[in-house]
């Protein structure tokens, strides 16, 4: 459940605008207008305000009630622009295109990948087998959580493919993304574009039914407030 203790505005206005703003793909000043349009006067930033702060508790609502996903795992990174510099996005998702997991880092290394397979599985569960493209620190990543379960001594094997063609699905998915962020002009630090990026990942769960046949996605969205 999600916390509105005091917040000035009515709950419903929030949770309204932090979902048109993950869910549209718009820029803080195009979605202050948008609000004055509806009669609501709120500067641009207090609008990064809710984004940055209600976005992660809504996305980790929609990880616990997401349906189960397949065991067979898509995985890839893309790129995202911060400070003016590219930090990478791991993303996954099963074989269905449902989406499993994302994880943002400045580095693109075994370390980086071991930490989002490691996030994964926790709140997956163990897949089958993960198919990854010919990046060397993914391949590492899956040869390292392999190794802690045989240290640990249970008996699963994750199988790892490697194939551009297969992965097409996660690449394709990657566009969704891409396309929300591109609007919004870049992001100015590290620590507000990880929950910028939660909430919209929460919604294209919402998007893709997830959480359950589709009814209306800011309402869908709003019930993870509780």
């Amino acid at each position: 459940m999600i916390d509105f203790k005091g917040a000035h505005y009515p709950q419903s206005v929030i949770l309204f605008a932090v979902y048109f703003y993950v869910r549209y793909g718009v820029s803080y000043r195009d979605l202050e207008e948008i609000m004055a349009e509806r009669g609501v006067s709120v500067d641009h930033s207090t609008l990064n305000r809710w984004v940055v702060k209600y976005s992660p508790e809504a996305a980790r609502e929609a990880q616990k009630r997401k349906a189960n996903t397949a065991e067979s795992w898509r995985m890839d990174e893309t790129y995202i622009k911060v400070r003016g510099e590219w930090v990478y996005l791991y993303r996954a998702v099963d074989r269905d295109g449902q989406t499993l997991d994302f994880m943002l880092s400045e580095k693109r290394d075994t370390k980086a990948a071991k930490k989002f397979f490691a996030n994964a599985l926790y709140n997956n569960g163990i897949p089958k087998r993960i198919t990854i493209d010919k990046s060397r620190s993914n391949a590492a990543g899956t040869k390292e959580v392999n190794k802690i379960f045989k240290r640990l001594r249970i008996p699963v094997k994750i199988d790892t493919v490697r194939s551009k063609y297969l992965n097409n699905m996660i690449e394709q998915d990657h566009r969704f993304i891409k396309r929300l962020t591109t609007p919004m002009l870049g992001f100015k630090s590290f620590a507000s574009v990880q929950p910028t990026l939660a909430g919209i990942e929460a919604a294209n769960m919402i998007r893709k039914g997830q959480l359950g046949q589709l009814k209306c996605g800011f309402r869908q969205f709003a019930e993870l407030a509780g």
